[in-house]
């Protein structure tokens, strides 16, 4: 997520909440079950009820569109730590998405949350995350009765029963009384969002547009004559980010109803100005009231960044007076579907399916539109230009996966959308690090240079490769502004563009100085994988000996490894070891944040065999958090280390825990479509470790079959993976025929078209492995009814006694107590077994225990036993001298209907002594015939 878990929250923050999912405090049971009951009111799909449907053209059941549940990330347990979703209408990239709105949104907070019980208005939002503000919105409701103008007045209860969602139409049934309903039909293009109102019969109608809210000061004029509401809203949220003021920035708005006025006003908060047409002041809004008698209105909000005209211009082009709101809904639908259904897949769930064509949904609406039919409003320079320009770059985020799906499946779009970055380097002096509007400098590195070198050695051309030489190669040889005396702390107010900070200690020294710079150890890792992606540009643009210094320098990464402990590691000025400085992660997860070079981060390791283990005791500990992007690639590193067959399950078992068809199905923050396309990319079978190098790692493909008609391409992909969801190895690949050896495959691979073919296996294979393979499991353990004795499993930490025989080292089950706790495996039937293995936690592990059997699970013979479980193997890594460890017990075979660990005493590895708050953990238990 995301990244962030969102990449503008406090980097601080992001850390706590890193640390807080390894050991979380149980959330109450009422929160549990209030979601619970929150997600069981959605429809399943989230689509549009079925008779709605039979009104739409008759493709659009055949359409993947109907596959979206907009309705995915709108909840979770925690209020900011969530998929961090709108049920949003608006075409892929629009430029203002139109949503119900449940609450006021701001920075860490969104317009809708599922659980809120009243709709307060429709809202055309350029909100492109929560934890980043909105810019320039606007808002509209409809009323009954007397007019509220208010928006803690005028929300309308509603049930989920009554709410549908698709990309194209979100409708929903209010309650201003009981026996009243309003219903509310929503859709939207780029620019325009059209709302299709059917009061109740004989109540007095009305209609709100608010501008600002408190503190804001904004304008509305009402003009009957046209039937419109126009007028603008200043309101930055993030103004305070950055060095750009931006003064002249305002949002601009057009509201035309197909009824005319039979009353208006102006209002400022509550306080209301009836028949007075126009306002400039702080929380205004314009109302109208209708002819009595009045049922079905329409009306149509235009958006724009450049003036009011420009809005009234968009609203023309995009929903003339002609076009009927129906015209809207299917205009906006065939935009999806074009992207949409270019994918087809089969041997899919349901639920897999709402969770694919979901998270296209999200990952095509960044970045978005900012341009309005060749000029745009620049808030780095405060003008109107010429050109086509985007916003909505979470460049930290995007460039490790989104940017590599927008290649595939957006292509037309990645020349404006580099050229709009180009512009930005123009008119502000640097290439983008987060712009929302204008820069942010929010999250660290400048990772522009990755997209634009991605997008070069995919072939894309159509900007000006000499300015884009430029604009990177000022990132990596020109510091900020004041880099030796600013900290540059995330969002530090005051600060000229942050871009590299911390570059001046890195062009000395070869690393950034923890006693000088925020988040220096994060930096050095990320300008070093800048570094390679700056050499291949100097390498596009006829610069050989630039690219060599380059690529020299981005071995920098080398200066953080420290040797003693296997960890990257900051370093102070002076070149002692420093601790922290990570940016969402921490030195387990960094340790991996070699992106260009990770054979060379493999030799650091000692080799193959070394790193994998390394590998095993990351993923063990449970140190890879999916929700924050750091760790993204690290599941694909066994690929470099020959042995695939690592990363073919655990990209399978990072999927099925958090990504699913619920209102909470997404764990982390969507993060500008970062979190979906790794879910994408990986159900089709590949990831792009190293982005800028054009080059995707193999995992393991979801589906039986993916049929890829990508756009620009000149025949379909056909990915084909028969049984996929029961064998998730890779037991040989082929590319139209030819045989497939290594673990890799380029864009030209999957862009040329043709059959990528994938047999697969139920165990693991020897496919582009240097070594051996595990045989297929034999775990008799393995899923079979298990219990917990003397304890109570750890179910809201996510370590359920369950996690203790489902094969995946990565998972564990605890006590919620400090008391020691047994485990009971019930083998269904009287069974040979010879060997039982015990993996616990490395930090909480048992210490006396035995293995007992019993044929009735009342009288038990002990069969092994243990005085001192713990040892010394890998335990430097995690800074003791004594940790857990994996213990295998042979004994003479005996056939037994029950297997039991009985443990007696266990220890903290930190203290030697037992913990307050919780108990032992344990990754695995194994039953073996022998």
């Amino acid at each position: 997520m995301h990244g962030m878990t969102g990449p503008a929250r406090s980097r601080e923050q992001a850390l706590l909440s890193h640390r807080i999912r390894t050991r979380p405090t149980p959330p109450t049971r009422t929160v549990l079950i209030l979601i619970a009951l929150l997600a069981a009111l959605i429809p399943p799909l989230g689509i549009t009820n079925p008779a709605a449907a039979a009104a739409r053209p008759e493709t659009a059941s055949r359409s993947n569109v109907s596959q979206v549940n907009p309705f995915i990330g709108t909840t979770g347990s925690s209020s900011t730590e969530y998929g961090g979703m709108i049920p949003s209408t608006a075409p892929p990239f629009g430029m203002t998405r139109w949503s119900p709105m449940t609450r006021e949104n701001y920075v860490s907070r969104l317009p809708y949350h599922l659980g809120d019980p009243k709709i307060t208005g429709f809202i055309g939002t350029h909100q492109p995350a929560i934890w980043m503000g909105d810019s320039g919105y606007v808002v509209g409701m409809p009323g009954v009765g007397a007019v509220k103008t208010t928006e803690a007045d005028r929300g309308l209860p509603y049930s989920h029963s009554d709410e549908t969602a698709s990309p194209e139409l979100y409708t929903v049934n209010m309650h201003p009384t009981p026996e009243q309903t309003l219903r509310a039909e929503l859709t939207a293009t780029s620019r325009v969002g059209v709302q299709r109102l059917t009061y109740p019969q004989h109540t007095a109608t009305n209609y709100v547009v608010q501008a600002t809210r408190s503190g804001v000061t904004g304008n509305v004029h009402i003009d009957p004559a046209r039937r419109e509401i126009s007028g603008y809203n200043p309101d930055r949220q993030d103004s305070n980010l950055g060095p750009f003021e931006a003064a002249g920035f305002k949002g601009y708005f057009v509201a035309r109803f197909d009824t005319s006025f039979a009353g208006y006003g102006t209002a400022t908060g509550a306080t209301q100005y009836d028949r007075q047409s126009d306002r400039t002041d702080q929380n205004v809004s314009g109302y109208v009231r209708f002819p009595a008698g009045t049922v079905n209105v329409t009306v149509r909000i235009a958006t724009s960044f450049i003036s009011v005209e420009q809005a009234r211009a968009n609203l023309d082009k995009e929903v003339p007076d002609r076009q009927g709101f129906d015209d809207a809904v299917a205009r906006t639908r065939a935009a999806w579907a074009d992207k949409l259904d270019r994918v087809d897949i089969d041997g899919a769930t349901p639920d897999q399916r709402a969770v694919f064509y979901t998270a296209m949904y999200h990952a095509l609406q960044y970045p978005s539109e900012m341009s309005e039919y060749g000029h745009y409003y620049s808030a780095y320079d405060d003008k109107v230009r010429k050109g086509v320009s985007y916003t909505g770059y979470s460049l930290w985020d995007t460039f490790r996966a989104e940017n590599a799906f927008l290649t595939l499946f957006a292509p037309e779009r990645i020349n404006g959308m580099v050229t709009s970055m180009l512009q930005d380097y123009q008119q502000g002096g640097w290439l983008p690090l987060w712009k929302n509007l204008t820069e942010t400098n929010i999250m660290e590195g400048t990772n522009a240079d990755s997209v634009i070198a991605e997008d070069i050695a995919k072939g894309f051309h159509g900007f000006d490769l000499n300015l884009a030489y430029q604009a990177v190669r000022k990132d990596a040889m020109t510091p900020p502004d004041d880099d030796t005396t600013l900290w540059y702390g995330d969002r530090q107010q005051g600060t000229p563009v942050e871009a590299r900070a911390g570059l001046t200690t890195y062009l000395k020294n070869g690393w950034v100085a923890a006693d000088r710079t925020a988040e220096a150890g994060a930096r050095t890792l990320d300008f070093a994988y800048e570094d390679w992606a700056v050499a291949q540009i100097a390498r596009a643009a006829g610069k050989p000996s630039d690219a060599a210094y380059f690529l020299k320098r981005s071995k920098n990464y080398r200066n953080q490894y420290n040797a003693t402990t296997g960890f990257m590691q900051a370093r102070n000025l002076d070149g002692t070891w420093a601790d922290g400085a990570w940016t969402e992660g921490d030195q387990w997860v960094y340790t991996n944040d070699v992106l260009h070079d990770v054979p060379g981060l493999i030799a650091l390791k000692g080799g193959d065999t070394p790193f994998a283990s390394w590998l095993d005791t990351y993923f063990a500990g449970g140190h890879n958090n999916q929700t924050n992007e750091p760790s993204h690639h690290i599941p694909y590193l066994y690929d470099y280390a020959g042995r695939p067959w690592r990363t073919q399950q655990l990209v399978r078992k990072i999927a099925d825990a958090n990504y699913h068809n619920t209102p909470d199905g997404l764990t982390g923050n969507e993060d500008a479509g970062q979190m979906s396309a790794w879910y994408l990319l990986s159900a089709m079978g590949f990831y792009p470790v190293n982005p800028a190098s054009g080059q995707y790692a193999v995992g393991s493909p979801f589906f039986d079959k993916v049929t890829l008609k990508l756009p620009g391409t000149h025949r379909p992909l056909v990915i084909l993976s028969p049984h996929a969801a029961s064998r998730p190895y890779v037991q040989a690949l082929s590319l139209n025929g030819k045989s497939i050896t290594k673990p890799f495959l380029s864009q030209t691979d999957l862009t040329g078209g043709g059959h990528l073919d994938f047999t697969m296996n139920a165990a693991p294979q020897a496919w582009s492995a240097s070594t051996t393979p595990p045989p297929a499991a034999q775990n008799l353990a393995r899923s079979k009814p298990v219990e917990m004795i003397n304890g109570t499993p750890a179910i809201d930490w996510g370590k359920p006694t369950d996690n203790a025989v489902d094969g995946d080292p990565s998972t564990e089950a605890q006590l919620t107590s400090g008391e020691p706790w047994s485990l009971q495996v019930d083998l269904g039937a009287a069974t040979t077994v010879g060997r039982v293995v015990v993996n616990p936690d490395w930090e909480n592990y048992p210490v006396n225990y035995a293995i007992k059997v019993s044929d009735d699970g009342t009288t038990w013979t002990t069969v092994a036993t243990e005085t001192a479980a713990g040892g010394t193997a890998n335990c430097s890594a995690y800074g003791v001298t004594t940790c857990g460890q994996l213990h295998t017990y042979t004994f003479t075979p005996t056939k037994t209907r029950y297997v039991q660990l009985s443990v007696n005493s266990w220890a903290s590895a930190k203290t030697g002594a037992p913990a307050s708050g919780y108990g032992w953990a344990l990754r695995e238990f194994e039953v073996h015939a022998g």
